[in-house]
């Protein structure tokens, strides 16, 4: 690991790794196709997570949006019960609920899930306003600070500019898990850099260049620190296309832009209510950055930012390749992957052969000591190695 780079986690030689669940419609063989075999039912997605978990994946992203697919807490709700081993990722969108009611939410979400849930926090516009970042992201830290309040004490007390609140309960429920569920956090405006440096556990990046997520990286890690005493966890979101020759993970990745109508990604990447964000803006560029086979750096192909508006690109590769390029990852600091490909299901079992068998996985939460002592460990808590 880079000696410049301070990260909580630095004791790990493993890393939480981690699937995507498709609940708002983003699940193609070809993108920008869609297919009714692949649309965003609760039973085909269901169906992914439960391969995922089978597979030996230690967490599950389940994201939110406005237009398409289905609501994640509840989604999140129906399948909890379903699962013994995989934590849930839970893309939560500040604003949308009243915070004191979203922790008592989650915090019986937690006991269902016996401390296997993770909280992903996204703080975009809610559909028909226009915020500043600085407000949207306020409104995120205000959010955040009445969780934890509400996690951790019997009382809340808190004003602020988008929520006040005074609120006296006589027999709280509190979150399986010491302390409460870990904060995901994503984005690029000093913004929000400042709002994960003071309050979130894992800073998650889209993909870049190796130096660019170093550099990322070794900025935050040190603005965190020397501002707030805090260390953070570092983790990587990208599309992986592993196959047993590099000549065939390339004929893969080509197949699948190989319907997409121009018109029909752009419109696919507009979707989104962060489509003008730093962050997604940041994947265009990376896109024009590429060679003309989609490739800006070995291994890294843009191609699937085609017809996403979030993380655009993919790992591309033979299992020994891209299990380098992980460990040069791991190496930096990186200690948890966010995996997806298209299809989800066929390809989660790709990955499940050709790669999970080889790295050590960990449970983040359980690493850092957010589980009872009194839990009995799941069969998967000691990962898995070759």
């Amino acid at each position: 690991m880079s000696q410049d780079i301070i990260i909580r986690s630095d004791h790990l030689d493993g890393a939480e790794v981690s699937w995507f669940a498709p609940i708002c419609n983003d699940d193609y063989r070809y993108l920008g196709v869609p297919e009714d075999q692949y649309k965003s039912t609760f039973s085909h997605t269901k169906d992914i997570l439960l391969t995922a978990e089978k597979n030996g994946f230690r967490n599950i992203l389940c994201p939110s949006s406005y237009q398409v697919g289905q609501d994640p807490l509840a989604f999140a709700a129906a399948v909890a019960p379903m699962t013994s081993n995989i934590n849930l990722l839970i893309a939560i969108r500040c604003g949308e609920f009243y915070p004191p009611m979203l922790g008592r939410y989650l915090a019986s979400l937690d006991h269902i899930l016996k401390g296997r849930l993770t909280i992903n926090i996204i703080s975009s516009d809610m559909p028909g306003e226009k915020l500043s970042s600085e407000q949207r992201y306020q409104r995120s830290r205000e959010a955040i600070e009445i969780l934890k309040q509400g996690f951790q004490e019997d009382r809340v007390e808190f004003k602020g500019d988008f929520y006040n609140c005074s609120i006296s309960n006589t027999d709280p429920v509190k979150p399986y898990q010491k302390g409460g569920p870990l904060f995901y956090f994503g984005g690029y405006s000093d913004h929000a850099l400042k709002l994960c440096a003071e309050h979130c556990d894992v800073y998650l990046m889209w993909p870049n260049r190796q130096e660019v997520l170093a550099e990322q990286m070794r900025s935050l890690s040190h603005y965190a620190f020397n501002e707030f005493d805090r260390k953070l966890d570092y983790g990587l979101r990208v599309h992986m296309i592993v196959r047993e020759t590099e000549k065939e993970a390339k004929e893969y990745a080509q197949s699948l832009v190989s319907k997409l109508d121009c018109q029909q990604g752009e419109k696919i990447r507009n979707r989104a209510l962060d489509a003008k964000s730093k962050g997604v803006s940041l994947q265009s560029d990376l896109r024009d950055q590429a060679g003309i086979d989609g490739f800006v750096e070995s291994l890294l192909w843009t191609g699937v930012g085609r017809a996403r508006s979030g993380c655009g690109a993919a790992l591309v590769g033979t299992p020994d390749q891209i299990l380098a390029k992980l460990r040069d990852y791991q190496e930096m600091g990186i200690r948890a992957f966010i995996f997806s490909s298209y299809p989800h299901k066929e390809e989660c079992e790709m990955v499940g052969k050709y790669i999970l068998p080889h790295l050590k996985t960990v449970s983040l939460p359980q690493e850092l000591g957010r589980i009872p002592e009194s839990t009995p460990e799941t069969p998967l808590a000691a990962g898995k190695r070759s």
